[in-house]
């Protein structure tokens, strides 16, 4: 198959009623009781990070980061695979559309995105920004995205980990995706392009975070792994949302989108705790792996997984910002999903540990996220999004931390996690209490200056916590008292202070002493 010239029946533009048309005729998915259409990806219902490549040439050889994250691709494996992608493509149906990342047009990507399966487009259309006809009309792609989940690579011949791959080439301006039907490898290998174009070419930092913006033009971001609440968080019905996923933050101090659309996770979702997520499942939204009973969703069966998707686009959030742009952020906000109880859920940061922790970029894993975890395991992914970054973290730690001093951004470590004990004895905490801290913080109901009256600086990680938050137990904004046990507590919050200081020693030559002296404290057992 060639892009421009096939023997292929390429379907273009399609849009959702016809891609969802075709996905039913072929018996690859359902319609739901909300009308919006529900797919298997297969084997693989979450990214494959081992399986991600970027090829190594005269662009990349210098300024990638090259290690377990950014494992280098040779050119000539990426055009004989590209070439057998293509041939497996030959005479098959293909699925192409045109789209772009990135609000604002000085920093845009135009797309072509070319899919073996009809739903694989439908992702794109909604996570994508969508062309009008009159820019249809004089398109020119910058980039192009090929998606063929059952073409299965050769590891020996191609040089491939396993059958299933993500490669991108900034030379060729291409993401190349095999063997694997997991629709996020499409977004995620974009976002990865970003991250190195707009910081090499633009000075613009990428971000992996959501954002919103109140009545008073004050913009917030939520930065985030999986899991710790950007999506929900940032879905606010009295803000207005500007992404939920992936930002650049300008050198002329505007937040902007880079995608149309949203892509949240769904395990136990209900309409009265998240229910501007739930109402945008409808005609048009595309659920991944979900479990259905008579067409009705059965939000909390993960018998496929624990990463139940759905994909929508924006405008199916009532309270948008248009265009998705924002000024520069009052407020910023690094969550984390701490499974070991010991985290505040909400304190202040300093400047250097604000630059610390994003760096660190930490969060938990849990029993059922990853095979063989049975305990709580500390995560850490810098800049919340190590997967994605092409570039050392300290380029991006550098940029942001710049951009805190330059706009005076108050920046907050918010634990959606446990409380009262680890995963396993305590509980997670209280969603209306995260949401109260946030509004809070938002409202200017907590005063981010320093006082000993209202804030105390924690023992083991050097935060300072509120002592009181309206609408928060008081008890709930100290995690030693919510356990019955001191030593028990301080036991697990030492473990995990080491955990991050044994993390932040691959870092400590780019950090500077303030920096390295902002993390928590170590104990030796």
């Amino acid at each position: 198959m060639n892009t421009e010239n096939s023997n292929s029946k390429i379907f273009f533009q399609l849009d959702p009623e016809e891609l969802t048309n075709i996905t039913l005729d072929k018996n690859e998915g359902q319609i739901t009781d909300s009308g919006s259409l529900a797919i298997n990806t297969g084997k693989f219902t979450g990214r494959s990070p081992k399986d991600r490549f970027i090829v190594k040439d005269e662009l990349t050889e210098d300024k990638v980061d090259w290690g377990e994250i950014n494992m280098p691709f040779s050119t000539e494996d990426y055009f004989q695979l590209k070439q057998e992608v293509l041939n497996y493509l030959e005479d098959k149906d293909v699925f192409k559309r045109f789209a772009y990342a990135g609000a604002l047009e000085e920093y845009r990507l135009n797309l072509e995105v070319i899919t073996e399966h009809p739903w694989s487009n439908l992702f794109a259309y909604n996570m994508f920004l969508r062309p009008d006809k009159a820019e249809l009309d004089s398109f020119k792609k910058d980039w192009t995205v090929i998606d063929a989940p059952g073409f299965l690579a050769d590891t020996e011949k191609n040089n491939t980990r396993q059958s299933n791959f993500a490669v991108i080439s900034f030379k060729d301006k291409t993401v190349l995706i095999g063997g694997t039907g997991y629709t996020g490898e499409i977004k995620k290998g974009i976002f990865s392009a970003l991250n190195f174009i707009l910081p090499v070419e633009h000075h613009v930092l990428p971000m992996h975070c959501s954002a919103n913006v109140g009545k008073d033009d004050d913009t917030a971001i939520f930065f985030g792994l999986s899991g710790t609440g950007k999506t929900t968080l940032s879905a606010d019905p009295s803000r207005k949302l500007i992404g939920d996923d992936e930002h650049g933050w300008t050198p002329d101090d505007r937040i902007f989108n880079f995608e149309g659309g949203c892509y949240a996770k769904v395990i136990n979702l209900d309409k009265e705790s998240e229910p501007d997520i739930f109402n945008a499942i409808k005609k048009g939204s595309l659920l991944e792996n979900v479990i259905i009973h008579d067409g009705k969703v059965d939000f909390a069966d993960t018998s496929i997984t624990q990463n139940t998707r759905v994909s929508y686009p924006i405008h199916h959030i009532n309270n948008i910002q248009k265009p998705s742009v924002g000024e520069n952020p009052k407020n910023i906000f690094f969550l984390t999903a701490d499974a070991f109880g010991v985290l505040p859920p909400v304190s202040k940061l300093t400047s250097n540990q604000a630059a610390y922790h994003f760096i660190s970029g930490y969060t938990s894993k849990i029993a059922g996220t990853e095979a063989g975890i049975v305990d709580p395991v500390p995560s850490f992914s810098a800049c919340f999004g190590a997967p994605f970054m092409p570039l050392h973290p300290a380029v991006y730690a550098e940029m942001l931390s710049e951009k805190i001093d330059k706009s005076g951004a108050n920046v907050w470590l918010i634990n959606t996690g446990w409380t009262g004990g680890a995963y396993g004895v305590g509980s997670r905490i209280k969603l209306k209490y995260t949401r109260a801290m946030v509004n809070a913080i938002l409202d200017g109901e907590l005063d981010p200056k320093y006082s000993y009256e209202k804030y105390h600086i924690h023992s083991v990680f050097g935060v300072a916590q509120p002592r009181s938050c309206p609408g928060v137990p008081d008890k709930v904004l100290s995690p030693r008292a919510t356990w019955d046990d001191d030593k028990a507590y301080y036991t697990a919050a030492f473990k995990l202070s080491n955990a991050f200081r044994k993390n932040f020693e691959k870092f400590e030559a780019e950090a500077n002493e303030d920096i390295r002296r902002s993390g928590p404290q170590r104990f030796d057992f």
